[in-house]
């Protein structure tokens, strides 16, 4: 259970969002304008907040500061790379574009708390693999598992974003970053690797014209 922060001036999309985080277990307070989040902000302590971007009184880019250490998860309607950009550089955890589904959007909310809360455990273990996310090693039991640094990084952001699909595009974005001049068939190879490599062919499913998804506990 986190408590939550909605700030999203249309009321509908608002109380939707707080409608289907309650149903999972959250608390969730609603903001509908940047003040009124930003009083929110210094008042409250919240676990996490969802935050448009185009507010009445400020933007979601003035209202991000006071959010200081909370996790955001930028909500937008502007499907740019500027504004992915922007929102990321500033602070923000994730981004999801309107209009978004409530699954997605309640995945993407568990994963920013996951890893928050993985703060207090730094080994994730799938299978006979354990990933020990302090020192960067991956073990098959005692056998340590060499891989380079992008397979790392690939690695460790799919067990961050763990149950949710993931597109080419966004795995380029957040491994590879925005000034990557390759193609996304670098992911392909990647993952290919990381399954030949851990033995995840299992685990590491291809998400059908979209990209890739790591199921695990």
């Amino acid at each position: 259970m986190a408590k939550i922060l909605i700030v999203e001036d249309e009321k509908l999309i608002n109380n939707l969002i707080r409608e289907n985080l309650v149903l999972v277990g959250h608390i969730c307070i609603q903001a509908y304008d940047g003040p009124e989040a930003r009083m929110c902000l210094r008042q409250d302590e919240f676990d996490l907040v969802l935050l448009d971007i185009m507010l009445p009184g400020c933007s979601g880019y003035d209202v991000l500061p006071d959010a200081a250490d909370t996790p955001v998860i930028m909500l937008t309607a502007k499907d740019n790379v500027y504004d992915k950009v922007k929102g990321l550089n500033m602070g923000a955890e994730d981004y999801i574009v309107k209009p978004f589904d409530m699954l997605e959007l309640i995945a993407r909310v568990n994963a920013v708390l996951r890893r928050q809360d993985r703060r207090g455990s730094d080994v994730f273990t799938i299978g006979e693999i354990q990933v020990d996310l302090q020192s960067h090693m991956v073990r098959d039991g005692e056998r340590e598992i060499p891989l380079t640094l992008k397979e790392y990084e690939l690695l460790e952001y799919l067990i961050h974003n763990r149950n949710i699909a993931l597109s080419r595009e966004q795995l380029i974005q957040s491994v590879w970053g925005y000034d990557y001049e390759g193609d996304t068939r670098t992911v392909d190879v990647h993952v290919a690797s990381l399954r030949k490599k851990l033995g995840l062919e299992g685990e590491l499913k291809t998400v059908y014209k979209l990209g890739y998804r790591l199921e695990a506990e």
